[in-house]
């Protein structure tokens, strides 16, 4: 499966959100979406599309700095990292009832 085959896959099964940053994505700027292999293994291409995640361009730049960093140390890549797990908080998650006018 080609480049151009996978993506057009991935836009298919995905929402047109950045996985990392959350960025939503249509029109003019749907060029700025990319597909990111899991596995980092551009030859593996599951037609379920589950070794992608769209990311935006700077978000992908940013996972591929991170492997080349890791690589360099002689470390595992950060895919392999088991350390804490990342952060789940969400600041916004009661901002609807903070913004709500009380009577």
């Amino acid at each position: 499966m080609g480049e151009a085959d996978y993506r057009e896959q991935a836009l298919k099964i995905y929402p047109w959100i950045c996985g990392r940053c959350g960025r939503e994505f249509s029109g003019r700027n749907l060029r700025m979406l990319t597909v990111h292999h899991r596995d980092h293994n551009h030859d593996n291409n599951p037609p379920d599309g589950s070794n992608w995640e769209l990311l935006c361009l700077y978000c992908h730049d940013n996972e591929h700095s991170r492997q080349l960093e890791a690589a360099q140390r002689g470390g595992a890549s950060p895919a392999d990292h088991t350390g804490p797990a990342p952060a789940t908080h969400n600041p916004f998650a009661a901002l609807d009832s903070l913004l709500k006018v009380k009577k």
